[in-house]
């Protein structure tokens, strides 16, 4: 099957890559980026502007499509700068790959997703959600981790604040409050992306514990 694969170059879609590119029932990745990413024999990274995406670009043509496209509020510097990497961003990756026959898609959503929240952040994860339940995919995951371990390239020191507390609480908290390893949530997105399960599916907090 072929993958395509946007946010490679963040935390959990560089996890994303790693197993896509190992695992052999995956014969090719296609991971459209804003930065080079290392050569491999079965990897195709075109480089893109996301504000300009080329329609009409054959590489768009998938079996399935996973989505980590993502960034933060004190990164984008705006809320409507985080709307449209969060969700415009996405949608417009969703419409393309559909409309060149992708019938999968798994998104690395978020705990508390929901159009209707009061968080902005939760409310727009949420909408990005709806809108993309309205394309027509054939199957889609929504996987939505908690707070995501790991080790960043960026500094986030509000997020490492928390991690730090949330590890040592860790082993008496509920499960779908414990912290969810970056690994473990590409694992997810790329066995939901390779199983291609007819329908809406939600993998919450607590399976990515």
């Amino acid at each position: 099957m072929k993958l395509l694969l946007v946010g490679a170059t963040g935390l959990v879609g560089g996890h994303v890559l790693r197993l896509a590119l190992s695992d052999s029932r995956i014969d090719a990745v296609v991971a459209p980026v804003r930065r080079p990413l290392p050569a491999h024999p079965k990897l195709l990274a075109p480089r893109v502007d996301f504000e300009r995406l080329p329609e009409d670009a054959g590489w768009w043509q998938a079996d399935a499509v996973v989505c980590t496209l993502g960034t933060t509020m004190r990164t984008a510097g705006s809320q409507e700068a985080f709307r449209r990497v969060d969700r415009d961003y996405p949608l417009a990756v969703a419409r393309l790959s559909r409309e060149h026959g992708a019938e999968t898609f798994a998104l690395n959503s978020a705990i508390g997703a929901d159009p209707s929240s009061r968080f902005f952040y939760n409310r727009v994860k949420g909408e990005l959600e709806r809108d993309l339940a309205g394309l027509g995919f054939r199957s889609l995951t929504f996987v939505r981790p908690g707070l995501i371990g790991g080790q960043r390239n960026e500094v986030r020191p509000a997020e490492r604040i928390a991690s730090l507390t949330l590890g040592l609480l860790n082993p008496i908290l509920p499960r779908r409050l414990r912290i969810n390893p970056a690994e473990r949530i590409a694992h997810a997105l790329v066995e939901a992306a390779v199983a291609g399960r007819p329908g809406t599916h939600i993998v919450g907090s607590a399976e990515l514990a």
